[in-house]
């Protein structure tokens, strides 16, 4: 695979004028895109293992939104979600990466969010904040690391594209509709 950068240019190179290029640009938004959605992720993994509750009062709470086992839901959610904030700060299997994310929120949306109207501050936490970080892993996979990045270094960057985003979408959207239809039970309410 040959890499190509996201401007005709090669990354870093300055242009005539001694701007940066077009390239330089797209590759610190995404850098600052990725370092926010991936720290926010890694610090929300985090804490589900060594916060609070730790991860019996995760898994506990996993079980209250119907997913079983809890403990087992508590486990893949929190390191996903560990594992795929560090691949995105450091820009490593990028749109792999995004699907933890779309994955993992998804899920989230579905089971605790989507009742509870769309903004976080309400009763029960609407979905706004599941909302963004889904977009925010949607456009990851497409766009895929950008040139500052060990995609990049490692020569596993390809320019955005349709099937970055089959990748990312379809794992991520895929694994979440596999996980609901066989895991999540919840209790149905009484009429």
């Amino acid at each position: 695979m040959t890499r190509r950068s996201l401007s005709r240019l090669p990354p870093g190179r300055l242009r005539q004028d001694g701007g940066v290029t077009d390239a330089d640009a797209a590759s610190f938004a995404l850098l600052v895109l990725r370092a926010a959605v991936g720290g926010v992720l890694l610090a929300h993994g985090v804490n589900h293992i060594v916060g609070g509750g730790r991860i019996t009062g995760t898994a506990r709470w996993f079980e209250n939104l119907g997913m079983r086992p809890g403990i087992v839901h508590a486990w893949l959610a929190s390191l996903t979600e560990v594992v795929a904030g560090v691949l995105l700060v450091v820009g490593l299997l990028t749109s792999l990466a995004a699907a933890g994310v779309i994955g993992v929120m998804l899920v989230a949306w579905i089971t605790n969010h989507r009742g509870n109207g769309f903004f976080i501050f309400r009763p029960g936490e609407g979905w706004e904040y599941v909302m963004v970080l889904t977009v925010c892993g949607v456009v990851l996979a497409t766009l895929g690391a950008g040139d500052w990045s060990l995609d990049a270094a490692l020569d596993l960057f390809d320019e955005p594209s349709w099937g970055n985003l089959a990748v990312g979408a379809g794992a991520g959207a895929g694994g979440a509709a596999a996980l609901l239809l066989t895991c999540w039970r919840p209790e149905r309410k009484a009429e």
